[in-house]
């Protein structure tokens, strides 16, 4: 086996049958056991370039790397806490169901002075001060003076939400689920939110801007409860249980009702927040019924796709075209055309 350390973007690039060595993060390690009762490890790994599933089987090897020693554990019993840790993994590219399955046949607990998490945590491409930017001047876009003092109360002054939600991420997996990721996206709804809004008020449809506005920066507020981020980003257990979407018209109607918003303006940007997923089925209780709602809601699942899509686009190479089908997305992405 070649010793020469990859990126997870590096390893995803290789052929069946290629062995690999990579680090990172145990964003998520989970025990299951298969159809002949035997146990088996999925572990995510995460680095600044992705994320990496693979499996680890009876077969493999758990080594304790601390300290300079190397010494092979027992995962259930050797005291180690796996998941959120800097781990090494050697492994090797396999297939199944002609896909692509990533087997993890050893894998080394790092010394995390060393090797801390933090150097494998992947942030927002996209420049801090820009999205700063960005969302003060959407905030000064809102020219209704009572819905532009409550998002600088609930940003800035009185419950301060800023310093966390510039940092936090947007998901765990799929999409933005990195440090910035709550910010970068938020600012990109808003933004396709608003010229969406432009165009359809060129076309006569009575199109509120300033709930509009608002309802794409506060879509999302719910994931700072629904996640946490130390070393790669988690689900709370009010995440688990309630949700983001509860968790965000909670949070939201609790500052209304604070800042005594006006309950026509607290309807309507409830309504987006509630029904920004766009169907029941996707964790919306309501669908978008309002111009305002629909065109946050259709910003919010493009964003989503595009991330989405430009992740997995970056992860397969240039040699393939398609990448393999994505069942959360129903779909094998297309690379497309490159016209000059």
């Amino acid at each position: 086996m070649s010793k020469k350390l990859l990126n997870i973007r590096e390893v995803k690039l290789l052929p069946i049958d290629a062995e690999f060595y990579v680090m990172g993060v145990a964003s998520r390690l989970s025990r299951r056991v298969d159809r002949n009762n035997n146990p088996f490890w999925e572990m995510t790994l995460s680095d600044k370039t992705g994320d990496l599933d693979g499996k680890i089987w009876t077969n493999s090897s758990w080594i304790n790397r601390q300290g300079g020693d190397s010494f092979p554990v027992d995962p259930d019993n050797c005291g180690l806490t796996f998941e959120g840790k800097s781990i090494g993994i050697a492994g090797k590219v396999g297939q199944y169901r002609d896909l692509m399955q990533y087997n993890f046949n050893e894998v080394y607990y790092l010394d995390q002075e060393q090797y801390p998490p933090s150097g494998f945590i992947k942030t927002s491409p996209v420049n801090a001060a820009y999205l700063e930017d960005q969302f003060r001047d959407l905030i000064a876009q809102v020219k209704h003076k009572e819905i532009h003092d409550f998002l600088l109360s609930v940003f800035f002054t009185k419950y301060n939400l800023w310093e966390k939600f510039k940092i936090w991420p947007a998901a765990t997996l799929l999409h933005h689920a990195y440090v910035g990721g709550l910010l970068e996206h938020s600012v990109s709804v808003a933004i396709g939110a608003r010229d969406i809004a432009k165009h359809y008020e060129a076309f006569q449809v009575p199109v509120n801007m300033n709930i509009v506005i608002a309802g794409a920066l506060l879509h999302d507020i719910g994931k700072l409860e629904s996640y946490s981020i130390d070393t790669t980003p988690r689900n709370t257990v009010k995440g688990n249980i309630m949700e983001h979407i509860v968790l965000g018209s909670n949070m939201f109607l609790k500052f209304a009702e604070g800042e005594n918003l006006d309950e026509n303006i607290t309807n309507a940007i409830a309504h987006i927040i509630v029904s920004h997923h766009g169907l029941r089925e996707f964790g919306s209780p309501v669908l978008p019924a309002t111009p305002e709602a629909m065109i946050v809601s259709a910003a919010d699942d493009l964003d989503f796709k595009l991330n989405y899509w430009k992740s997995q686009i970056d992860a397969m190479g240039t040699q393939s075209e398609f990448t393999d089908y994505l069942s959360f997305v129903d779909r094998r992405l297309w690379r497309g055309v490159d016209i000059q």
